[in-house]
């Protein structure tokens, strides 16, 4: 009897034991979470280029006879030159342009108000110009007299669009550092998950080998993308005679791999031969951009992830939607990434703990 005592109360105190560990990994889980959440686009981006950029690691390894650190940072470099910095430049000219059109803008109003503004117009958007403000009548006046207030609320979404740029570099140096010491130590870390993960080693793998797949297909869709829109959009500087074309269509790749970016830098174009009192032009290209350019990214990313990525087109497209609209441009890799996991998990589950056919 006291045996079975001593047994039953062995039993419940170490059900009690795996109960409390249990909340405690809960509990661990939910602060690793909190700590990796701010950092969670960097390191998401890191592991995606982690991924792609791993067989080039090996090729410059063995080149370099074993130097890993020497071959990441090469890549690393690579990366911030080719991508990171062009990035940043662009978005650093796009918002000092925008600073200085708004504050001439108005700086003009306030002096000479909307006439002194449309004197400044090309000819014939000067004389449409003229006759919207007449038409507008008191309207106009009145929003003249509120110019301030107007200044204000520019001034401060150009202060948000700073932010918003700082946000970024600062994310991007966060996921290059992550990029290097996944390059470095991507071997060990992946034999440590399939060591640690509850999953098994087969099931473990098998998931890595589904998100390599789908980030793999992500960038190759996104580079892909970006050179279609850049073609397309280069077309269009012919057509419309847009002054140094080749540069613009440079332009317009980079900013192609922001979601929207193409058809910005196809506006802005057609700006300035609107500024060029070609307005006809202008239109055309900007009815190209909107109806052209920006169709081309909806069209072939997910014909090309398709071959890649074993779902529905139509699910894709609506995965990489919802990603973007969810996490932002993140969300471009995230979404297909969501659904490809879950749909592997669910593969997983039915071979494994399905009813047998």
């Amino acid at each position: 009897m006291g045996s079975d005592r001593n047994g039953d109360r062995f039993q419940g105190t170490e059900l009690g034991a795996r109960r409390f560990l249990l909340l405690l990994l809960v509990g661990s889980v939910l602060l690793v979470g909190a700590v990796a959440w701010p950092l969670a686009s960097a390191l998401l981006v890191a592991a995606v280029l982690g991924v792609v950029l791993a067989p080039l690691q090996e090729r410059l390894v063995r080149a370099l006879r074993g130097r890993s650190k020497l071959a990441a940072t090469l890549l690393v470099l690579a990366l911030l030159v080719l991508v990171i910095a062009p990035l940043v430049a662009l978005s650093a000219v796009v918002v000092n342009e925008v600073t200085a059109g708004v504050k001439f803008v108005v700086e003009t109003v306030r002096g000479e108000g909307f006439e002194g503004l449309i004197h400044r117009l090309p000819a014939p958007l000067e004389r449409l110009a003229t006759e919207a403000l007449s038409a507008l009548g008191d309207v106009g006046q009145f929003i003249e007299s509120n110019i301030g207030t107007q200044a204000g609320k520019a001034a401060s979404a150009v202060g948000s669009a700073l932010a918003a740029t700082g946000v970024f570099v600062v994310q991007a140096a966060l996921m290059l550092l992550a990029l290097f010491f996944l390059l470095v130590g991507g071997r060990e870390l992946l034999a440590w998950v399939d060591e640690v993960s509850p999953l098994g080693s087969g099931r473990t793998r098998e998931l890595i080998a589904e998100f390599r797949k789908v980030s793999y297909a992500v960038i190759v869709a996104t580079l892909m993308s970006a050179g279609a829109q850049a073609l397309a959009a280069l077309i269009g500087y012919h057509v419309t005679r847009v002054p140094h074309p080749f540069f613009f269509a440079g332009l317009t790749f980079f900013a192609a791999l922001v979601p929207g970016g193409a058809p910005a830098v196809c506006i802005f174009a057609a700006l300035v031969l609107l500024v060029n009192s070609h307005a006809y032009t202008a239109l055309f290209l900007g009815i190209w951009a909107l109806l052209v350019v920006s169709m081309v990214d909806n069209v072939v990313k997910p014909y090309v992830m398709k071959g890649d990525v074993e779902m529905h087109a139509g699910v894709l497209f609506f995965s990489l939607i919802g990603g973007l609209a969810a996490f932002g441009m993140t969300g471009l890799m995230l979404g297909p990434l969501a659904i490809a996991l879950f749909l592997a998990l669910l593969r997983i589950y039915r071979r494994d703990y399905g009813p047998a056919d």
